[in-house]
């Protein structure tokens, strides 16, 4: 198969306008992040060169130090996503509050949230890091601009996505109509359809977990681990393979694309905060992604995309992947 033989981004985009009713704004605001994923990509590749690899003097947030590539991906993502007239607010990792690009937000604006460069520890090792981004769409006008007004249940997106930045840079999305895989073919500036209908399988021989949180796990996570380490002489009966890369993004294009399940559960250590990672922009979209394409994605117990969020940067457990896993570990949960 040629590359000709692939739809790009845009004859994709507006078969899908055609034939569900993807709104024409969704698809530039879509190809404008398209752009911005492009761009970071580059500057990561010529990181090396351009001295952007470390960190800088400032922390985010959530205290965590921001490396350079991180403000720059923000920024690329801020001016791209402002393109379209329907975005009403962007929510980012790396900024305190929401950004407000209209003084009044209508019915049917856009509240996109993102993760800029998820994973950029990874970044001097020269391992695969990504962004995440999600979209939803405003039922009614809000009375009020305040960062409570976009905190925003995960069942409420109308879109999300991630862009993985590795040996190629792809482009993952779904707009609740099965999720696609676009790559972006060096040199053209465009991203084709390489993995159409993305499906994750509903059972797995593979886990992946930070296993130095050893001591602080649950017992149902520790359970879980302990009953997969066991292989075929456990209750499992079969061998497990373990994994982690400590790239959200690149754990879940792994299970995309051989299936698998992920945990970054709560613990004793992290429990005060609530979790992890962060629900709006990081659990929430990678949920959606996962359950659009078959497979589950729980807090332990409860579906992320039932959460009520609380605050802008709030923290949850994640369990997602391959629905069986995700089922066995919410069952030992409810126990």
């Amino acid at each position: 198969m040629t590359t000709e033989d692939h739809l790009t981004f845009r004859q994709f985009m507006l078969r899908e306008h055609r034939r569900v009713g993807v709104p024409k704004d969704l698809i530039f605001l879509l190809e404008d992040i398209a752009t911005a994923c492009r761009t970071i990509s580059h500057k990561i590749r010529s990181g090396a060169f351009a001295g952007t690899l470390g960190a800088t003097d400032d922390t985010n947030v959530q205290g965590e130090t921001q490396k350079e590539l991180d403000v720059i991906a923000n920024d690329q993502f801020m001016m791209h996503c402002a393109n379209t007239s329907r975005v009403a607010a962007l929510v980012s990792e790396e900024l305190d509050n929401v950004v407000w690009l209209k003084d009044k937000a209508e019915a049917g604006d856009y509240i996109v949230y993102f993760d800029p460069l998820d994973g950029s520890s990874n970044l001097e090792l020269n391992i695969s890091v990504g962004s995440i981004f999600s979209i939803v769409e405003l039922k009614e006008a809000l009375p009020e601009l305040t960062d409570e007004a976009v905190l925003i249940a995960g069942s409420e997106q109308i879109c999300a996505g991630y862009s993985l930045y590795g040996p190629s840079t792809s482009l993952v999305i779904t707009t609740g109509h099965g999720v696609n895989g676009f790559t972006h073919l060096n040199g053209s500036g465009e991203f084709l359809l390489t993995f159409p209908d993305m499906t994750v399988p509903a059972t797995t021989q593979e886990y992946a977990i930070n296993a130095s949180r050893q001591k602080y796990w649950e017992a149902p996570v520790a359970r879980y681990v302990d009953e997969c380490l066991q292989g075929k002489d456990g209750p499992r009966g079969k061998k497990f393979n373990m994994r982690w890369v400590a790239s959200m993004v690149a754990e879940v294009h792994r299970i995309l694309t051989r299936g698998g399940v992920f945990l970054y559960p709560r613990d004793s250590d992290n429990a005060a905060m609530g979790g992890r990672l962060r629900l709006l922009y990081e659990a929430s979209p990678m949920a959606f992604i996962i359950e659009q394409a078959g497979g589950k994605a729980s807090v332990g117990g409860a579906r992320i995309m039932d959460v009520a969020p609380t605050e802008l940067h709030q923290r949850v457990p994640v369990i997602l992947g391959s629905a069986e896993e995700v089922d066995l570990l919410d069952q030992y949960h409810s126990e």
